[in-house]
């Protein structure tokens, strides 16, 4: 956990507003799983790193570990025939009505044992540690009773020891009104706040609260009392807002102070200031686009001139955006939702760790953070977005700790690894 970083060619700290120039050969020391100095070689202290190991990113580019700050990595089944049927013309909507959607994968979840979601939920957090992830948010909500969702968070908890990566739970019990709920809708909302979130606080196995704000699943009232339950027990507000129509999500996010507002494919420009003013972050998930086979890309300009902090996520999920490639929702910020390039570095990393109220632990490379770092093939910043669809990450280091090397994925940072070496400060 103590160890100097050399060879890099360029590095983004994302601890300099605007700058996605980065710094020229460069070097980052660690100690004890946290930044202790970052900038250039030329200015280390070869005394300050004599005798600790030392890792080479081989001349190319290194950034902040990757923030993913929205997934509903939990669960079984398969829904790829719902992409098709949506390619042929069914909606969203039409799918959901009969029978499938969110319900489909509901009860393959609760058929499924807790080891073999365990063991599915790994294998795809591994797969995005790979692509540079070190911070993951995990969303329940496929269980939708409130023996299944406790289910689903203690399998969360337990996949943030079996992998190394920073696993952050969330609590969406408010995901869908599954058939038993739907006759009587008031009392299925007073159950969730009366008796679900008390129960999930209690456990103390979830960070946040949250709710799908949509017509077809809760309407606006319905969702702020089930938030505003969250916060009396402790659980930070998150939204799914006006991700098919405007219905009120964004103006509720502002309204509880929610850390963020996630899709906004729908809202209303009004609401922005709103959002700017509470510190909202917006999460734009242009992945969802993809699987829909939509062409309308939510546009992240009108929310950055209102001084909104904007982070892109997969939303992975079975459904509506099967991807575990965070940086090419990258590429996706940059060619449809009109980022900058810096602002999409910013979006992966310091603003995504914003919607996870976590901006002063991750998403930047400063002395006191953890020293969770990604390095790249290539020393271009834009490198990772322009060659899309593929890796360019050569290796992961969280906690000061390599987790993960492109040729070595068992065993990564072993002695032997041709990346780690001891030095005398001379690199």
């Amino acid at each position: 956990m103590d160890a100097c970083v050399r060879d890099i060619g360029t590095l983004l700290t994302m601890d300099r507003p605007g700058d996605s120039e980065g710094i020229r050969d460069a070097a980052v020391l660690i100690r004890q799983g946290r930044i202790a100095w970052a900038g250039p070689a030329r200015d280390l202290d070869p005394a300050s790193v004599r005798g600790l190991p030392t890792v080479s990113a081989e001349g190319g580019l290194v950034t902040p570990g990757l923030v993913e700050c929205h997934t509903h990595l939990v669960f079984a089944g398969n829904r790829a025939g719902e992409f098709e049927d949506r390619l042929s013309g069914r909606s969203y909507e039409e799918i959901a009505q009969a029978g499938g959607g969110i319900l489909a994968t509901v009860r393959a979840t609760r058929q499924a044992s807790d080891d073999e979601l365990l063991r599915l939920a790994e294998e795809r957090a591994r797969d995005f540690l790979e692509q540079g992830v070190t911070t993951l948010e995990v969303k329940s909500g496929y269980g939708l009773d409130l023996e299944q969702e406790l289910r689903l968070l203690r399998v969360i908890g337990r996949l943030g020891q079996r992998v190394p990566v920073t696993v952050v739970p969330t609590f969406l019990g408010a995901h869908a009104i599954p058939p038993e709920g739907r006759g009587d809708r008031a009392a299925w909302v007073r159950d969730l706040r009366d008796r679900w979130v008390p129960a999930v606080a209690r456990q103390g196995i979830a960070r946040f609260c949250d709710v799908f704000c949509e017509s077809m699943a809760f309407l606006v009232g319905e969702a702020e009392e089930i938030l505003q339950a969250g916060l009396q027990h402790g659980l930070r507000p998150k939204i799914h807002a006006d991700q098919l129509s405007d219905c009120g999500g964004s103006a509720l996010a502002a309204r509880v102070g929610a850390v963020s507002a996630d899709h906004l494919d729908r809202a209303p420009e009004s609401s922005f200031p709103a959002l700017a003013r509470a510190g909202t972050v917006a999460v734009l998930l242009p992945g969802c686009m993809a699987a829909l086979g939509r062409r309308d890309f939510p546009d992240a300009r009108p929310l950055r001139r209102a001084g909104v902090r904007v982070a892109l996520s997969t939303d992975f999920n079975p459904g509506t955006s099967p991807t575990r490639n965070l940086p090419l929702m990258g590429t996706f910020g940059m060619a449809w939702c009109g980022l900058t390039l810096w602002e999409t570095w910013a979006a992966l990393t310091i603003w995504a760790a914003a919607a996870l109220g976590m901006e002063g632990e991750v998403g930047r490379v400063a002395p006191g953070m953890a020293a969770d770092l990604v390095a790249f093939r290539g020393e271009d910043p834009r490198g990772p977005f322009y060659e899309y669809g593929t890796s360019r990450v050569s290796w992961v280091m969280r906690g000061g700790r390599l987790a993960f090397r492109r040729d070595a994925r068992e065993g990564a940072g072993a002695p032997e690894s041709p990346a780690v070496g001891r030095g005398e400060g001379d690199g």
